[in-house]
Order: structure tokens, then sequence, then C-alpha cells
């Protein structure tokens, strides 16, 4: 999705930097490095072979029974599916630790598309580079999913805490979060995750901390229609969205938090010589403040109001005596909402990313952006969205592409915040 960097110099916690530091000179940690290195042709085998099965917005179902499948090859433990299509498997710790109190590092990455059913996904590889509809998101995302899993199953490292592997669905447009919405509302998890990595698309320079909140609406107007020289002076849903519009439009905005609205689509009549029976409109109000978008929603709905009264009693003004007007009717249908949130400045999750990022010398900004990571910022849990590695561009377009050059990075980065997070007990 869409976001922006916050630019800032990265703080990295001494403490913290010394535990990466030791993780990372382990030799169970060093194989699996070396592992992921080794295994780069069967990740980009991996991506492909995902990114040809079809999963549009509510159909990842196959693309969902093909990750059953190889989260059982890995060696995942209670792979399952929930109620929406939410594919689960675990890697055990090695610690006892008693049920009621356990706590998980989630790894997840979303397996739909933005794509429609019926799209051509004509995949290829050339080279170092991958061609095709979802081959970087969320291809780069799922494959470096895997890729995690497979090194911790060809490594004796020890866990101090299960690792939850989670490939999530409903991530795109109007899946709104669905997939991750539905697991913090299950009791199994919303109080166990204790933190959430998500891997969203390719990239290793974006550390996502701060959610983009998003409430989206369909505003249908409907009246008695007419024609436009004998019923002239009948009420016009058009000109009724024309007058909200205008008034919307003058909302005040804030320069901090950023917050935006765009009217996206319009569409209504039959003719140019008919008073449409109906039009209707999609707004979108963006901002990381619940309170800022809870007020634009609210001036929206004060302008639809008062552009229904405007109109109507602009069409008394305008019928003839001999006719009656049947009046106009408004309603708003939300068909998007994204709740905002924030990661607290001292949050582990995020003292540990910045501490992997200087220890392997990458340079990652904060970015605030709308990803699956929305739903645990916004109920105040500690996650972040990254990229897992390599290159990507032309998302959502019939020409995305993935270049694998400098996966390994991107991998690493992942495997190290993950170890630091779930801890490491004695092999």
């Amino acid at each position: 999705m869409p976001s922006s960097p916050r630019s800032e110099v990265p703080v990295v916690s001494p403490t913290v930097q010394q535990e990466i530091a030791r993780l990372a000179a382990q030799p169970e940690t060093r194989a699996m490095f070396a592992w992921l290195r080794a295994e780069e042709a069967q990740f980009s085998t991996l991506q492909l072979e995902m990114a040809r099965i079809p999963a549009p917005p509510f159909g990842e179902a196959a693309r969902g029974e093909w990750l059953q499948e190889r989260f059982r090859a890995l060696g995942l433990e209670e792979v399952c599916t929930d109620d929406v299509g939410n594919v689960f498997g675990l890697r055990t710790s090695k610690q006892p630790t008693k049920s009621a109190s356990m706590q998980y590092t989630s790894l997840s990455a979303h397996i739909d598309t933005v794509f429609p059913a019926g799209t051509p996904l004509n995949l290829r590889q050339q080279g170092n580079r991958l061609y095709g509809p979802g081959v970087s998101d969320n291809g780069a995302g799922v494959a470096a999913l895997l890729a995690v899993a497979s090194a911790l199953r060809a490594s004796k490292i020890a866990l101090a805490t299960p690792i939850l592997f989670i490939g999530n669905v409903g991530e795109e447009g109007e899946g709104d979060l669905r997939g991750m919405r539905h697991i913090f509302s299950q009791a199994r998890w919303k109080d166990s995750i204790r933190y959430s990595l998500i891997l969203d698309g390719a990239g290793s320079d974006t550390i996502v901390a701060e959610a983009l909140g998003s409430r989206r609406f369909e505003i249908i107007v409907r009246g008695p229609g007419g024609h436009s020289w004998s019923d002239f002076g009948m009420p016009n849903p058009i000109l009724v969205l024309a007058r909200a519009i205008h008034s919307f439009s003058q909302t005040s905005i804030p320069s901090s938090p950023k917050t935006t609205f765009n009217v996206g689509v319009i569409r209504g009549g039959t003719s140019v010589n008919s008073i449409p029976e109906s039009a209707s409109m999609r707004v979108d109000i963006r901002s990381t403040s619940m309170a800022e978008m809870e007020r634009l929603e609210a001036s929206l709905r004060r302008a639809l109001d008062h552009a229904v009264d405007e109109e109507s009693r602009a069409s008394e003004r305008r019928i003839s005596s001999q006719k009656r007007s049947s009046g106009l009717s408004c309603e708003v249908v939300p068909i998007g909402n994204r709740p905002a949130g924030e990661l607290d400045g001292n949050a582990r999750i995020l003292k540990v990313i910045r501490a992997v990022d200087a220890h392997l010398g990458n340079a990652a900004q904060i970015q605030r952006a709308s990803t699956d990571a929305n739903i645990p910022l916004s109920l105040g849990r500690e996650a972040i969205a990254i990229g897992g590695g390599g290159v990507g561009g032309g998302a959502h377009t019939l020409q995305e592409w993935f270049d694998c050059t400098g996966r390994e990075l991107g991998l690493k980065r992942i495997l190290l915040t993950l170890l630091a997070l779930a801890g490491v007990g004695e092999s």
C-alpha cells in the first residue's frame, strides 16, 4: 500500500545491539545464514509456483491449500485453516511452557492478491527477475515466510517460545484486513500473540510502525427520476452529490496528523436527457488519527444531509403545482474500515529491528502505511510490517516484477528479528 517515510536518525539500544551480535555469532545462526544463501533457487521456484495459483479477493482457498501442504512438508505442527481461510503452522519451542500462559511470536504474510478472478497469470523468470501479477505483492512475502520456516527446520537451534507462521487472507482492497481482523478476534490468539512480524512485498529498507487508517463509503442517492423536459424540476440525485461534494470539500484538514479525503468514483444516470433515478459516489478518508477520521466522517454525513435538504427545497420551487415530488433518499454504505494506530517508540519489536539493521549495516526508514499491522497496532500490540528482501516494482499491475538480488539481506534481517523476539534457549 502507498506509504510515507518519517525522517529521523534511528536510536539503537546498545544492550539490544549486543544481544543481536551474540545471536548472530552463534554457530546455529551462521549455519542458517549459509543455508539461506545456498537455497535462493528454491525460493524463486516456490514464489513462481504460488503466484500461478489465483487468489482474488475472497477467493484464496486454492492458494491456502497449497500453503498448508508447504507448512506440513516443512514439519510445522498444528497446521490448519480457520473459518475465513487463514493458514497456520507452529514451530514449537524446546522450553516447557504452560499452555494457559503461552506467548507466541507470529510471522505472517498475506496470500491474497488485488487481481480479480480470471486475470491472466502469465508468470515467467528471466535471470534474477520474476514477472507476473502478484509475484512481488505478496509473492515476496510468502516466499520469505517459507524460507525462514525452511531455515529453522534445517537448524538445531532451540527456541525459547514458539513461532506461529500465518498465511492470512483478505489484506488487499475490499478484503479490508478481514484475515488479520479475524485472528485478533479469536480467544486463542488475541491475547497470546505477543509480537507480530508481518511480511509485505519486497525490499529491506522500510519499517512500517504507523498504521494508516482509512474509512471508505459508497453513498447512494435515489429519487423519482424522469424526462429532462417533461419532468423538469424533479429532484436530481446527481445534483445532490454535486452539492455534497462541494460542501464536504470545504472541510478543514490538519497538517498534523496527516489526514486526507478523496472522491474516487461517481456513477449514475442513463442518458443526457434523463433525470437519474439514482447516483452514487465512493469516498475515501485516511489518517493516522481515529479522531480525525471520525471528524471527517461526521462532516461528510452533514454535507449529505444538507445537500438532500437543499435539493428537495429547490425541487419544490422548480416543480409545477400539478406535479408532486416523491422525494429523495440517501444511503451511506461503509465499504472499508481500517483502524489507525502507532507503535510506541520504546516497544521491544522496534528496538530489535533497529538493532538488527545496525548489525547488518542496513538503512531503513520508519513508514506510515496501511498493512495487516493496522489490526494489532490499533489494539495496542507490538507489530511491524517489513519487506521480504529483494527488489520489486509494478505492484497491482499486470507488469509486476521481482528481482531476487539482495533477498539474502532481507532474509537475514527477518530471521535475526524473529529469533530475538522468540528468544533462543539452550540447544
